[in-house]
């Protein structure tokens, strides 16, 4: 029997899964997808918040600032990609300017600290290539950019080193109270455990209802996205936002932590939890309305579009407590500022497994480090095509991703299987040609590494959703 059962891999659930292993205790996490990272937690904005947008009180606000707090020793110790870039919120409008001061207010209460109110010509000696209609701004310093599927990559592979089985494709389908514990049936296999935590994201409604808790509902909130060259990245230097509206925080133009321009999202709810498709229609109004904001950005240098979908609940504030399920703790309707918060989030859980009597012995043997599987080149990197030498054998050009660093990605207990995995944890197809280079070079190495034939390598995980019908590079390059 396991002490813990943790249904979900993504940010949420890999950050408690990675803070439980701190202790002696057996843990399991099941994931119905072939990879973690599949659902929300890797098609969002990848920004860590500052926390000034939520209501002072609430479990948002709370736990945004603790958890943007928590991003530097993180990186530190496991080498995902973050760095602290600032963002601005934008006014176009003096009946705009209100909402900043609000905002303001909001963060001065929340205790976010490095904020400023700045005029247009302040906020243009910071962001020289923002528009001109600009009246004032809300600056805010310790925000920063994230690389998000990185993250929960690192935090899973962290979890497994120090003990937490990863079981991948066991989707749950049953969830029954036996005595001090449940039985928990996936398509595979029954698993016992004590205590189950509900970290499903769009799903955590269902999961909760197997497990005989229905007050809760989840609509997803579909966010598309527009991903640019990296040589458009000269246009901004922080995360630029737009002031907010009732379905968030609005289109935004940022820098990647990798480097490209992103614009998006915007906000639609929609009836399927697995439509993660973009459409001509919105990323036309996503493109005018970023231009609101920054004008100069080409796209003609645009790569490919995307979108995810934010599981919004029935409940005003998000959901972190035990159940009325005894042993079920329910994490349901984590939102946007959900990603900045998971290592916040991932404490308060284990304070509620300690309240809810789960007995809590740290080891004196957790191992906290995680090195990088994405290898930092310098200019001197003497890296080529076809090299013998594996550590500068280039296999995608564009992201000067190399055999080394495809190698390392693909044994390191997470199964790999997938031309899209891999290209999650090393860039290779992610630049400019979108794997018409790297494709092919990156399906052999797989097929050898795994000793599998080059046909059974997929380009995407099994998972992956029929209805994510993606609008067309061509079409994006003509907005």
């Amino acid at each position: 029997m396991y002490d813990v059962c943790i249904i979900g891999a993504g940010v949420v659930g890999m950050n408690i899964a990675r803070e439980l292993a701190k202790y002696k205790m057996k843990i399991c996490v099941l994931e119905k997808e072939d990879d973690v990272s599949c659902g929300c937690s890797k098609s969002n904005s990848g920004i860590v918040h500052g926390g000034y947008s939520d209501e002072p009180g609430t479990l948002k606000a709370k736990l945004c600032v603790k958890g943007n707090r928590m991003y530097e020793q993180l990186e530190n110790e496991l080498h995902f990609g973050y760095r602290e870039t600032g963002s601005f919120v934008l006014a176009f409008d003096v009946e705009e300017i209100p909402t900043l001061e609000k905002l303001y207010r909001y963060g001065m209460e929340n205790g976010v600290g490095g904020l400023k109110l700045m005029d247009a010509a302040e906020t243009k000696q910071h962001e020289p290539y923002l528009s001109d209609t600009v009246k004032a701004s809300l600056y805010c310093k310790n925000a920063g950019v994230v690389s998000p599927y990185e993250f929960v990559i690192a935090l899973a592979e962290n979890a497994m080193v120090n003990g937490v089985e990863l079981m991948l494709q066991h989707k749950v389908e049953t969830i029954e109270k036996q005595g001090e514990g449940f039985l928990i049936g996936t398509n595979k296999k029954s698993i016992e455990s004590r205590f189950v935590i509900n970290a499903a994201g769009v799903y955590s409604d269902q999961i909760a209802a197997l497990a005989g808790d229905d007050q809760y509902k989840i609509t997803p909130r579909r966010g598309q996205y527009v991903i640019l060259d990296k040589d458009q990245n000269y246009l901004v230097n922080s995360v630029i936002f737009q002031v907010p509206t009732k379905l968030g925080k609005g289109i935004l133009v940022t820098t990647t932590y990798h480097g490209n321009l992103m614009i998006g999202p915007n906000a639609e709810e929609i009836d399927d939890k697995d439509d993660v498709g973009t459409d001509e229609k919105t990323l036309k109004y996503i493109t005018e309305t970023a231009r609101k904001s920054v004008p100069g950005f080409n796209m003609k240098k645009a790569l490919k579009s995307f979108a995810g979908n934010r599981p919004v609940s029935n409940k005003k504030d998000w959901v972190i407590e035990e159940s009325r399920v005894k042993g079920l703790i329910n994490l349901v309707g984590i939102d946007s500022p959900g990603l900045t918060s998971s290592p916040a989030i991932a404490l308060k859980t284990v304070s509620i497994l300690k309240e809810a009597g789960l007995i809590l012995e740290k080891k004196l043997d957790f191992k906290a480090e995680r090195r990088p599987i994405i290898q930092k080149k310098t200019a001197d990197f003497a890296g080529v095509i076809d090299s013998p030498d594996p550590a500068l054998n280039i296999i995608c050009r564009c992201e000067q991703v190399t055999e080394a660093e495809i190698i390392d990605c693909l044994h390191r207990g997470i199964p790999v299987q997938s031309v899209d995995a891999v290209g999650r944890r090393t860039r290779a197809g992610y630049g400019r040609c979108q794997n018409a280079f790297c494709g092919s070079r990156m399906r052999k190495l797989i097929a050898r590494e795994l000793n599998i034939s080059e046909e059974e390598v997929a380009e995407k995980g099994k998972g992956t959703s029929s209805l994510a019908q993606r609008a067309k590079r061509i079409t994006l390059t003509k907005m």
